[in-house]
Parts: structure tokens; sequence; C-alpha cells
């Protein structure tokens, strides 16, 4: 077993930080979304998908 991984250490290294990387940005995309924050850089009077993006900000003020 200490043979393997003594053989192996570089690669379960990288793969340690490749996973905590994209561990770290899943965790960032899902904060950012939590707290209402655009992916895209919010410019959307050029998107095609600007009605898809922002639904909830279109259906609150239809209510109000």
């Amino acid at each position: 077993m200490f043979d393997f991984i003594f053989h192996n250490l570089s690669t379960i290294i990288v793969g340690i930080v490749v996973i905590a990387m994209i561990l770290g940005v899943c965790i960032k995309m899902y904060l950012d979304k939590k707290r209402g924050k655009s992916a895209c850089g919010g410019h959307c009077s050029g998107c095609p998908g600007s009605d898809l993006c922002h639904t909830n900000v279109a259906d609150n003020d239809k209510n109000s």
C-alpha cells in the first residue's frame, strides 16, 4: 500500500490540487448565484438569453 502511494505521490498531489480547484469554482459559483450575481458580466442589452437570466426580477416587477 505504501509502495503504491510512494510511486504515485506526484499524481496523487496533482489530483488533489485539481479536485480542490474544481470544488473552489463550484463553491464560488454557488455563492455568487445565491447572492444574485450574474456570471456573464451583466450586459443584458445585447444578450439573446437576457429574458432567461433575470426571470425573477421581471416577475417581481409584474407583481408590484
